[in-house]
Parts: C-alpha cells; structure tokens; sequence
C-alpha cells in the first residue's frame, strides 16, 4: 500500500502569510491610492494569471475556485462603490449579498472536493455546466421572486448568531470547511491547504465588505493570490521533487552543483540487489525499500545533502567538505542501513501506530528484507574539477563497490584504489 505524504507546515506557511497580510491591509481605515489602484485591478490579472497557469498545468480545480472567487468580487465591488460613494445601499444590494454568501461556500465547497479526472475537456464541460446552472437557478428565483427569496434567507435560526451574515451561510462554510479539510488530510498537497485557508478568508471577509473600505478587494485579491502561489509551489515540487521518496530530484541536484564551491565531496548511493527485490516481492515493495533508504539519507550526518538520482541510485552532497569529514558519516549510513529489517505489511497488517511499528520491527529481527547498499565517492582535484567530473568518479567508485562485492563504500582519487569497507561492529 503506497505511504500517503506527510502533512507539513510548509504547505500551509506561504497562504497563510498571504492571507494575513490581507487580513491587515484590509482592516485598515485608510490606504495610498496606489495600493488602491493597485488592488482595483489585482483580482482580474490574477484570474488571468492564475486561469493561465491552472490551464498549463490542468488544475481546473483550482481554475474554477478562482472564477468562483472573482466572481463574487465582481458583484459586491458594484453594491460596495455604490455605498461608499453615497452613503446608501442600493435597492438589490441585500438580496445580492445574501445570495453570494450562500452561493461562495456551496461552489467552493463543491469544486474544492471535485477532483480532476482524465478527460480534461469533459472535466471542464461538466463543471462549466455546474456553474452555470447554480448561477442561473440563482439569478431566475432572483428575478421571479426576490422578496420572498431575500426573506427565506434572512430567517434567523440562532438569535446568537445573529450578524452580517445570514444565517444559512454558518452551515454551509462550516461544511465546506469540514470538506476541505479533509481533503487536505486524505491528500496532502500546497494546493489543498491554500484552497482551505483561502476559504476561511473569504468567511471572514464577507461580514466586514460594508464596514471596511479596502477588505473586498484586498482579502479577494490576495485570496485568489494564494491560489495562484499554491499551483507555482506543486509545479515547483513536480519539478525539483520526487514524489516516492520526498527528496529533491535529479533537477534540484544538478542545480546544487552549480553553486558548489571548491572544496565538497560527492557519494553516489546505489540500493544492492534492487532487482531482484523487485522480482521477488513485487514492486509496492521496491518503493517501501525506497523511501525506507530515503528515510536514512535525509538523516546522514556530516552535512551532507541527499538527492533522488533515478530508479534505485541516490545523490549525496557534503559541501564545504573533505573525504575525512564524510568517512564517519557515510559509514555510519551503510551501517544503519544494513542493520534496519523492513517489514513488508499491506493495509490489513499495518500498525495503527509508530510504538506498534517499533514493537515489530523488534520483535521480528531478523524475519524482515534486509537491504544492503553500496556507496562510490569522490572530490573534487585537479584532474577532476567539475561537478559533472566528479559525478562521474563516483559513479565508478560505486561501480567498484559492487564489484568487490556490494555493501562498501569505494572512494575514487589519488591514493585510493579499490574498494574500502570498514569493519562491521562486533554482535
């Protein structure tokens, strides 16, 4: 069963910084006419851009969310200049803010949820049509009976409750909430958090749009502005991270070794026997056995920098570094590799918890796959002055590691040839 990725805090950090800066420009009293010029135009370029990008990259979810969120922009921004230019509402100010109190959290809720599939023309039809059927429903009943409509939704049901919102509203963000939240859980991803903090955004705007000057266009501006980071924040990840293991991929790595300095040493880490291991226990696996390596990696000790190279070989950069700092550590990696037993388990066999992990992974030393690696490494000298050089002097040490056979490390350079090995501990 494929591990789902672990939620993190850095999914959540650049909406929320986002959201919080809108959160306080749009509560203050008086802004420079340059930022309100500014955030006059920013929802619609945003829908440009951030449309743009979602069609790039087939994120019609989040290309939906935005017009969502632009289109109640474009009816308040009429119903609030009206107000502040003359001090009164207009006639169908109520009924339009009530309905797009309604209408926001029940689209959002909606196309929040609505994953994409693999027909992206019919993805988009089916949700264009959604949209246009709630928004038509919206606009007849608006017509044919306002009054009666406009009373339905001011009906108050919790006199705590009661406020700028209508009530209806409470139910239906809390749903939708609820919904995305879970999401997020289920599948945690920049986007799906971005897409839950925006919501809550918008539910602390809505009741403050007549009361503050500048918080319909900056928290809608800056709410559409965290969507359209999140989808920039996974094409980034798609392409410098690798999704099995978590560690940055081929791409951050060959990055890295553009800003090398002149002292570093590189090690090429490759999983002993990953073939076979395919063959006999099936591929879900060869990815436990990936990412049980990767684990070990991105806790190597002297600095060094782990990187995804491709299929079962690894990249690790100790910048800064001679070969005598990065003895130890990369010792200590073979080792702690060689001593861990993976216990293969499906969904039915899975602890609920990290103590019943450990209890079994103690309990049954020895009856698990035990996964060895070797380990190529080189440095940078004359004869070898580029990272590129240096690369491929590891991946030869590393192929003479496994010729003098598998589990040792192999350093390439002057003084060193063949493979060295440091004894095992005693037990």
């Amino acid at each position: 069963m494929r591990t789902p990725p672990p939620h993190r805090l850095s999914h959540f950090l650049p909406p929320a910084l986002i959201l919080g800066a809108g959160a306080v420009a749009g509560s203050l009293a008086d802004m420079s006419s340059f930022f309100v010029s500014l955030f006059n135009v920013l929802p619609t370029l945003l829908l440009l851009l951030g449309g743009a990008l979602c069609g790039v990259y087939g994120r019609l979810r989040q290309l939906f969310l935005l017009l969502v969120v632009y289109l109640l922009y474009y009816q308040l921004d009429t119903q609030v200049d009206h107000y502040q230019g003359n001090g009164t509402l207009r006639d169908d100010a109520p009924l339009v803010f009530h309905l797009g109190s309604l209408l926001l959290p029940l689209l959002y809720g909606v196309y929040g949820c609505w994953r994409e599939r693999t027909h992206p023309l019919g993805d988009l039809l089916a949700r264009s049509a959604v949209l246009l059927a709630v928004l038509g429903l919206a606009d007849l009943l608006a017509r044919a009976w306002p009054d009666a409509l406009l009373g339905g939704m001011s009906t108050v049901f919790w006199p705590a409750l009661q406020g700028n919102l209508v009530q209806l509203a409470y139910p239906l963000f809390l749903m939708a909430a609820g919904l995305l939240l879970a999401v997020y859980l289920r599948q945690p991803r920049p986007l799906h958090a971005a897409q839950a903090l925006g919501l809550l955004a918008l539910w602390w705007m809505l009741p403050r749009v007549f009361v503050l000057p500048h918080v319909l266009n900056t928290m809608s501006s800056l709410a559409m502005l965290a969507l359209t980071v999140a989808v920039v924040h996974e094409a980034y990840q798609m392409a410098y991270r690798d999704e099995l293991t978590g560690l940055p991929g081929r791409r951050a790595l060959n990055e890295r070794l553009q800003r090398l300095g002149r002292h570093y040493v590189l090690a090429m880490v490759d999983v002993d026997h990953f073939k076979r291991l395919n063959d006999r226990y099936g591929h879900d696996v060869g990815d436990q056995v990936l990412r049980m390596v990767a684990a070990h990696l991105r806790r190597v000790g002297g600095g060094g920098k782990a990187y995804r190279y491709g299929g079962e070989e690894f990249t690790l950069v100790f910048a800064g570094r001679d070969l005598e700092a990065c003895r130890a550590p990369l010792e200590t990696l073979r080792q702690t590799v060689e001593e861990y037993r993976l216990q293969v388990r499906d969904r039915h066999t899975r602890p609920k918890d990290d103590e019943q992990g450990r209890a079994s992974r103690t309990g049954l030393a020895g009856q698990g796959i035990a996964v060895t690696v070797s380990i190529g490494v080189a440095f940078r000298t004359e004869e070898q002055p580029l990272p590129a050089d240096v690369i491929k002097a590891a991946d030869k040490a590393l192929y003479a590691a496994k010729g003098a056979g598998r589990n040792r490390i192999s350093v390439h350079g002057p003084r060193y040839r063949g493979a060295v090995r440091v004894a095992r501990r005693a037990g």
